[in-house]
Order: C-alpha cells, then structure tokens, then sequence
C-alpha cells in the first residue's frame, strides 16, 4: 500500500543541475524521515541525504555535501532533491525511502551526468 514516486531525473552536463521529486502515499508522510539513496552500475546503494521528519535536521554524505540539498513539503507529501555541481560521478539511479522501514525503495529515477 506504500507507495514512493521519483521524478525528475535526466542528462545533464558536468556542472549542472538537476532536482529530483518522491511522491509519497499510503503512510503518514509527516511522522517518518525520509532519505534519498543512489546505486550505480556494480556498485553498493548508497546513502545520499536524510532529512527528519519535521525537515529539521538533514544529513549528507561527504562526497555530496556542499552541492546537495534534501528538503521536504509534508503537506504535498513529497521530499526533494536539490542537486548542483553534478559531477560525473553523481550518475546513478536515484531512490527515495521511508528511513526506518526495510525495502520500501521507490522505482528510482535515472541521473546522468555526462559531456
């Protein structure tokens, strides 16, 4: 009955910008923090951003801080993205996720970052 929605992924040129959308359903969005992870190719899904639930305290990881910022709208039900300086190392598919809850992974949204 959950259901997460990402949006907004595409190509983009290295230094650019991108924001991404999870549309969240079927929960009391405002009560859960929320996170956005990546996973490319071969390689681990990783933790991107957290933010709260009240949209109080984010956190980031390093290889993104600084260019990355997570926010939320509780009354639109949807957490965001915002993705500046994209490096060709950003390209991956990107996931939202209920923090605490165990598989409850989005379809995920594709980010290319590429000349």
């Amino acid at each position: 009955q959950v259901q997460l929605v990402e949006s907004g992924g595409g190509l983009v040129q290295p230094g650019g910008s991108l924001r991404l959308s999870c549309r969240a359903s079927g929960f009391t969005f405002s009560s859960y923090a929320m996170s956005w992870y990546r996973q490319a190719p071969g390689k681990e899904r990783e933790l991107v951003a957290r933010i709260s639930s009240t949209g109080g305290t984010t956190n980031y990881a390093n290889s993104v801080k600084g260019r990355f910022t997570i926010s939320r709208d509780n009354a639109k039900n949807t957490v965001y993205l915002q993705m500046n300086s994209l490096k060709p190392e950003d390209t991956a598919v990107y996931y939202c996720k209920v923090s605490s809850w165990t598989d409850s992974w989005g379809q995920g949204t594709q980010v290319t970052v590429s000349s």
